[in-house]
């Protein structure tokens, strides 16, 4: 990977999911009934539909958008020319991030179709807890090695790794302490993973009524990881995660049928009340009595839209937003627009169609359930809507981009796949070539 740059891509890197996905790919294509299982993903009302929809005009409005409005509008860029250094101003016209964008858009449907395909074909929740679980424990692995190598002056332990053209933080440090990028070029985008990870343990750790102590402890390691990793935006989204955790909790489990409040969740909400002031009192305590502590509370979360990089980023949402009036409200292209939330980044690039695209995406697949499926079916559903909903957090705070990268659409992926299988089955027998019974790399599957 480290050999493979594509400078006419934007001087787009080779990642290792790049690999994997075009990998995975290329075996699923030659696969009998792929076509099929395709077809499925891309029925009226699946999201896999939506998604398709959306990708076609993020298509259309990268190739011709850039040139349709061309000097309409200034658009925040990375300095390349005439001696230009960092993030410039400069009118709007077609550049190397458009086919860049494009491209990283490609990959995510991919990543949306493939693990969506193989749980269609293989079934079952098992595939999609250890496909969580190797991710998850690589993931955490290679923070701790960063943690540990950047402690010991040994980071070049793992440039092997650490292939992508992209200049790494390596070396930056939030009130004392180093900040852990992992596989990832800075602490952020390894924040942002940690925090879906994180959501998806914590909503299978909740229902989990096996014996099994892996998935509370995943929860205690990610929280850790998410705490650790000093982004504020993973603070941030961590924050609005534990409120959909409990809102969800308290729709999903509320009033039993005979009116009595459910036991596990009065126990939880005593919890709370009786945790929540030691908490508070504690972290008041740390901050009023430790300079260390207050530091990284200061630098992290409460003085972060006053620093030079809030201020930046809200200078590339306003822009965004002015984008998106300067094109008429229908985007400027993927790549031509630089932004830092997720929402103003869709505007600016894919306007409202772009948004009322994927907002419907969101809708269909957090609103998927499965009829007369098993509980182990129906946890790992609520599990993976978690995932999706920390990946979602993080990126309504900072997101550059209308892409949710590969750990959500992965998750997304399982989820549709998983609630297509079960209706397949709950329908009767499904044949070979449908692919729902045969796995992946059954014979004639």
């Amino acid at each position: 990977m480290a050999a493979i740059n594509l400078p006419a891509i934007g001087g787009t890197s080779l990642m290792t999911y790049d690999l994997v996905l075009l990998s995975l790919g290329a075996m699923l294509i030659l696969r009998r009934g792929i076509a099929d299982d395709i077809m499925r993903l891309m029925a009226p009302g699946q999201p896999g539909l939506t998604l398709l929809l959306f990708y076609i005009y993020a298509v259309f409005a990268t190739m011709f958008f850039p040139r349709i409005f061309a000097g309409e509008t200034e658009v925040f860029a990375i300095g390349r020319v005439a001696g230009q250094v960092g993030i410039v101003s400069r009118p709007l016209a077609p550049n190397g991030g458009n086919l860049s964008q494009l491209v990283r858009m490609t990959l995510a449907v991919m990543a949306f179709l493939i693990p969506a395909i193989v749980v269609m074909r293989q079934g079952g929740v098992k595939v999609i807890y250890r496909a969580m679980l190797i991710v998850s424990l690589v993931h955490a692995g290679l923070g701790v090695l960063d943690l540990l190598t950047q402690a010991t002056g040994t980071s070049f332990l793992l440039e092997p790794i650490r292939t992508a053209n992209y200049a790494l933080t390596l070396g930056q440090r939030m009130a004392g302490l180093d900040r852990m990028i992992g596989g990832f070029p800075e602490a952020s985008s390894y924040g942002y993973v940690s925090l879906g990870l994180w959501g998806y343990w914590l909503g299978y750790w909740f229902h989990n009524k096996g014996r099994s102590k892996l998935p509370g402890i995943m929860v205690l390691v990610f929280a850790f990881l998410v705490i650790r990793g000093t982004s504020s935006s993973a603070y941030v989204g961590g924050m609005l995660l534990i409120v959909v955790f409990a809102v969800m909790r308290l729709r999903e489990m509320g009033l039993s049928q005979n009116g009595l409040i459910d036991r596990r969740l009065a126990a939880v909400g005593v919890c709370v009340v009786a945790v929540l002031p030691l908490m508070i009192m504690s972290l008041y305590m740390a901050y009023a009595l430790s300079q260390g502590f207050a530091d990284f509370i200061d630098r992290s979360l409460l003085n972060k839209l006053e620093s030079d990089s809030g201020t930046e980023r809200m200078g590339f949402n306003l822009q965004a937003l002015r984008n998106f009036m300067d094109t008429w409200m229908l985007g400027a292209g993927l790549g031509s627009v630089r932004a830092s939330n997720w929402i103003a980044a869709v505007l600016g690039t894919t306007g409202l169609i772009g948004l009322g695209l994927l907002v419907t995406y969101l809708a269909q697949l957090f609103s998927m359930s499965a009829r007369g499926a098993s509980d182990e079916a129906k946890h790992m559903m609520i599990a993976l809507k978690m995932g999706m909903a920390g990946c979602l957090a993080r990126a309504l705070v900072v997101k550059g981009t209308p892409n949710l990268d590969f750990i959500f659409f992965a998750m997304a992926g399982f989820l549709s796949g998983l609630a297509i299988n079960l209706m397949a089955k709950s329908r009767g027998p499904v044949s070979e070539t449908g692919g729902t019974d045969g796995g992946l790399f059954a014979p004639g599957a």
